[in-house]
């Protein structure tokens, strides 16, 4: 099961899971079908679990550099490469085909953005741009939306609240790792920020920036009536905690700096979603941004699989 684990990258699959089921809980009714709850979650878990296989596979050799992942299946000698590729590869479109059959085909599309994302732009450019981390997050916040379509079957302005809730979190969460192991990913071959950022100051700047932006996306789902005036408090008052650590790690730039830094931010994300999905609104704006008085797309339930789409255009007289 340890092999397993480290193979599919377990607590960042873990996240997914959390993070699709609370996109889920957002957009759907007190009467939604939690079935289809549970097909979101397993199609999302087994395309983060493919895409996390596909990702060890193409950085087997750079792994095997650092202290931190040089004990993962394949620089182990555990596993052989064609095994870890094969898994990744047959896993991943058991995701797509699972989120395409049993939830819809906007959710399925958005796994398949999420999947080659991460694999196919993140990965390469870990060892070409310090931007690799600005891209790696929009794979790893695009889960809550997931979860939003699944719910909703629409790409919903809540939905999107929650994916640049995701998005800016990662950002200041991962300034903290790749500090305190800034010395490894050098050395390994990968081009981050903090490589290239000798006394800290970038590193420090990049986390205040991204943790105030992050604040104010965070009182977006209490503007679009989504949740009322406890998740705010929250919202603002574990914002304002998050961003004291930012401003430490900035003023102290070591490293119990950056793991109190770490440490909030994987306090912050769950205490936060926990409290938006307990104070949501009895009824949750859901309007998607695909609709106007011009255009519908219609999204079938879990178990169509047929997209439909109806087009209305100026003139058309419909």
């Amino acid at each position: 099961m340890t092999v397993l684990s480290d193979l599919v990258k377990a607590r960042l699959t873990l996240m997914v899971v959390l993070t699709t089921w609370m996109g889920f809980s957002l957009g759907s009714s007190p009467s939604s079908d939690w079935i289809g709850c549970l097909h979101a979650i397993v199609g999302t878990s087994l395309l983060a679990a493919g895409a996390s296989a596909l990702n060890q596979w193409w950085e087997r050799d750079l792994d095997a550099r650092m202290k931190r992942t040089a004990s993962r299946p394949i620089p182990a000698g555990i596993l052989t490469p064609l095994i870890v590729l094969a898994f990744g590869v047959g896993v991943s479109i058991l995701g797509l085909a699972w989120l395409a059959r049993l939830v819809n085909l906007l959710t399925a599309f958005l796994g398949a953005l999420t999947l080659a994302t991460y694999v196919f732009v993140y990965t390469p450019l870990k060892q070409t741009t310090e931007l690799n981390t600005w891209v790696g997050a929009i794979p790893g916040a695009l889960p809550p939306l997931m979860g939003w379509t699944a719910a909703t079957g629409e790409l919903g302005a809540g939905g999107w609240a929650l994916f640049a809730i995701l998005f800016f979190w990662q950002l200041p969460h991962f300034m903290a790792i790749a500090w305190l192991y800034r010395d490894e990913y050098s050395k390994a071959g990968f081009r981050m920020l903090s490589g290239n950022d000798p006394d800290g100051r970038r590193s420090a700047a990049s986390a205040i920036r991204n943790t105030i932006a992050l604040i104010f996306v965070s009182i977006v789902p209490f503007l679009q009536g989504i949740s009322g005036r406890i998740y705010l408090a929250f919202a603002l008052v574990l914002g304002g905690l998050f961003l004291v650590q930012a401003i430490r790690f900035a003023l102290l730039l070591n490293a119990m700096a950056a793991r109190r830094l770490f440490f909030a931010s994987i306090f912050y994300l769950p205490v936060l979603l926990a409290v938006l999905v307990m104070d949501r609104a009895k009824e949750v704006p859901s309007k998607s941004s695909f609709h106007s008085s011009e255009s519908t797309i219609s999204v079938p339930r879990p178990g169509a699989f047929v997209f439909n789409r109806r087009f209305r255009l100026p003139g058309d007289g419909a």
